[in-house]
């Protein structure tokens, strides 16, 4: 008989218990690929001011037509759900393949397929595919093949047990900071046989906890990637509709960042789950820069390597995440006072934080745009070999790796003016994304300009903050 508070608890706390042990964890997909000595204070000014600029001209532009334009669709095809399972197969048996490639193969993590797969296609490339495209993952994501065939021996899909509406986001939460934990802090995060000892945990783990509390419950609330990229999706141009007469579901065609002003609002542990995930991949551009290594007593010229700053970066990690989520509910709750209250503040800050998915897959682009560009390569190489057995399974085993795509400095103001550019781009979108969402609540358009201009302010800070993190130099 399962005792449900214990048997949740006890599933909660399994990839914490792991994260104690010396072992490998879902791993860095690489460092900063150049130091940029350009004079990016003009960049820094430059953008921060385009922001404002957007923000004032939405101001004054009845926000009607902006209104429309987000609205719009344009349908395509009936979703092709008949291909969730097979394609929710191959994933979950892919991914199977690559934790026995990690015990079987290379220990060099440039050699081994799982660490290039798991942080170069799956961590970069699939956030950003959803980003651009929508929810892909609702296909693939491996957690489906298992669930349906255990419904299918027990002769039922419901759950278990309910997850507790009160937890709301909570372990999704808890998950995904014991994920960047392990990303950004853990000393050793690389070895692919360590790594496919905590895969192999952790798909387990989350399958299970699908039968316990139901597949859709738990990847909704509970599996944090599975939250992160279905919260990503709402930034692509391909919507899911509703069932017509037919029962199918049409896709349908809409502008970029559309879905977000449309979306029902987060509860306020949904809204921190964004805010964590933003604030993750600013500290990870943050923790190597001489500023923070100066901050924390280190020496950048001779940084000790991981296992010194554990504690002070574990600090850092958690206090980036304090302050943004101080800054942005502050933000909503001042401007709510200029503006006029028309909702609950927890409504409000629920519907305006999805503002933040631009500015978030901006950063992950930017950030790791050099890891995608060079480790992607690895990973081409690498799957043609995974064994290191001199096979060439798809003619890429022997492909030179071409490095300077990043290096030099044509690279090097090209690159950096893409980041730059993009993060830019993602202030603009998301500044009008909050505009929309604002005139909604509060039906008129000068209270949903007062009540934008806090967090406008902090989107302009942000800007110069991002500009500023990609241009410093970084030790190690």
């Amino acid at each position: 008989m399962w005792q449900s508070r214990h048997r949740f608890a006890g599933t909660l706390a399994l990839p914490f218990l792991l994260l104690a042990i010396p072992t490998q964890a879902l791993a860095h997909a690489g460092d900063r690929a150049h130091i940029m000595i350009l004079p990016t204070g003009y960049y820094l000014v430059g953008g921060a001011l385009a922001v404002a600029a957007s923000f004032i001209l939405l101001a004054l532009v009845p926000p009607g037509p902006l209104d429309r334009w987000v609205s719009a669709r344009a349908r395509l095809f009936a979703s092709p759900e008949w291909l969730r399972l097979p394609a929710s197969t191959l994933t979950f048996l892919f991914v199977l393949f690559l934790i026995f490639v990690g015990f079987a193969g290379s220990r060099d993590p440039l050699s081994n397929p799982l660490p290039l797969i798991v942080w170069t296609v799956f961590w970069v490339g699939l956030t950003l595919v959803h980003g651009i495209f929508g929810n892909v993952w609702w296909w693939l994501n491996p957690l489906y093949a298992p669930w349906r065939l255990v419904a299918l021996l027990r002769g039922s899909d419901q759950p278990l047990m309910r997850l507790p509406q009160r937890l709301a986001y909570w372990p999704a939460i808890l998950l995904f900071l014991g994920f960047a934990w392990f990303e950004l802090v853990y000393p050793a995060p690389d070895d692919p046989e360590r790594l496919a000892w905590v895969l192999g945990i952790y798909l387990a783990f989350n399958v299970l906890a699908t039968i316990i509390f139901g597949y859709e419950d738990w990847t909704r609330r509970g599996e944090c990637l599975s939250v992160f990229l279905g919260m990503i999706a709402r930034m692509g141009i391909v919507e899911k509709g509703e069932p017509d007469a037919t029962g199918r579901r049409p896709l349908k065609l809409c502008m970029p960042g559309a879905k977000l002003a449309t979306a029902d609002p987060l509860p306020l542990t949904g809204a921190a789950f964004l805010l964590l995930a933003l604030s993750t991949v600013s500290f990870d551009g943050l923790l190597l820069t001489f500023f923070w290594l100066a901050t924390i007593g280190v020496n950048p010229l001779e940084f000790p390597g991981r296992t010194d700053v554990m504690w002070p970066n574990t600090l850092g990690l958690l206090l980036m995440f304090a302050l943004l989520a101080s800054a942005f509910f502050a933000s909503v709750a001042a401007g709510e006072r200029l503006a006029g209250p028309k909702r609950p503040f927890a409504e409000v800050a629920g519907r305006l934080v999805w503002s933040i998915i631009p500015i978030s897959l901006v950063y992950h682009f930017a950030h790791y745009l050099g890891a995608l560009l060079v480790d992607g390569q690895y990973a081409l190489a690498a799957l043609s070999d995974p064994l290191m057995r001199g096979w060439d399974l798809f003619g890429t085993a022997g492909m030179h790796v071409q490095a300077g795509l990043v290096l030099g400095a044509r690279a090097t103001w090209v690159f950096w003016n893409i980041q730059a550019g993009a993060i830019i781009v993602g202030h603009l979108v998301a500044i009008a994304m909050a505009h929309v969402i604002a005139w909604r609540i509060h039906g008129n358009a000068r209270d949903a300009a007062m009540s934008q201009i806090l967090l406008a302010a902090l989107m302009v800070f942000y800007t110069a903050f991002g500009l500023w993190l990609l241009s410093s130099p970084t030790a190690g």
